[in-house]
């Protein structure tokens, strides 16, 4: 494991991570009682909330694999959360088995389940940065030990950018963690968006700030907006039920979640 060089942080128990709250939502079991009273009020305000985390990693699993079906043997997870199964570097090593991953994130209780995210195969590599999204050059810097940025590496941002307001310049943050990476590499990004019901996604952001977890939901032209410059695979910008599905896409609402992957030329 990638050694941070940080003196171990405590686990504040008194206000709600959203990795512990993702945990809650996914039905594990590493999160506190002001992670599940504040998600279960934010699942009050949009029930659908459990099937929206499971969609979220459904996607990431799958834009995982095929980048590594496509052949790119390095990625970079940002906000990676308590370790559930199958993990990114799972599916990328059962693809590629000498694939090499850096998992990144901030929360003092990812990092106790750290191990999980270790047991790669013997022939790729996997390791773990404690360390804030937003820090940037810290990340990448550390991210050197493990990654060569000479060749092509995917950064993911899965569930992340919604959780970094338009003060911490988001766009701008995505351009230094991106910008970097040699041609060829790929941004896979998920965002919560409000567009299907402004309302309910503006009082669930309300019950996130309420309880000191910043959030802010975008729009699709937002949302498309940290993919400039880049070439979008297709099919481009979608709900994340209609990117590359394993099946055919079902009738009902769209899931309030738009997902990208796009390549640097």
């Amino acid at each position: 494991m990638t050694d941070t060089g940080d003196p171990p942080a405590l686990i504040d128990t008194t206000k709600p991570h959203p990795a512990r709250m993702y945990d809650y939502y996914l039905g594990g079991k590493d999160y506190y009682p002001v992670d599940r009273e504040t998600a279960e009020k934010a699942l009050a305000a949009f029930p659908a909330g459990r099937t929206l985390a499971r969609e979220n990693r459904a996607f990431m699993n799958r834009a995982a694999r095929l980048l590594a079906e496509r052949g790119i043997r390095q990625f970079l997870d940002i906000g990676t959360g308590i370790p559930t199964e199958p993990n990114l570097h799972t599916v990328v090593q059962g693809v590629i088995p000498d694939a090499r991953v850096v998992y990144v994130d901030n929360d003092p209780i990812v990092l106790a389940h750290a191990e999980a995210l270790l047991t790669g195969t013997s022939q790729g590599r996997t390791d773990y940065i404690q360390a804030d999204a937003r820090d940037p050059e810290t990340i990448l810097d550390k991210a050197r030990a493990t990654l060569d940025f000479d060749r092509p590496i995917a950064l993911s941002l899965v569930a992340l950018l919604h959780f970094i307001p338009d003060e911490h310049q988001p766009f701008d943050l995505v351009r230094r963690l991106f910008g970097p990476l040699a041609p060829g590499s790929h941004l896979m990004l998920s965002h919560v968006t409000g567009d299907f019901d402004p309302a309910t996604w503006e009082r669930v952001i309300e019950i996130y700030r309420g309880n000191g977890v910043e959030a802010q939901v975008r729009s699709r032209d937002e949302f498309t907006g940290f993919f400039d410059s880049l070439d979008l695979i297709d099919p481009g910008v979608e709900v994340g039920t209609h990117w590359h599905p394993v099946s055919e896409p079902g009738a009902g609402d769209p899931v309030p979640l738009y997902v990208g992957v796009a390549r640097k030329g």
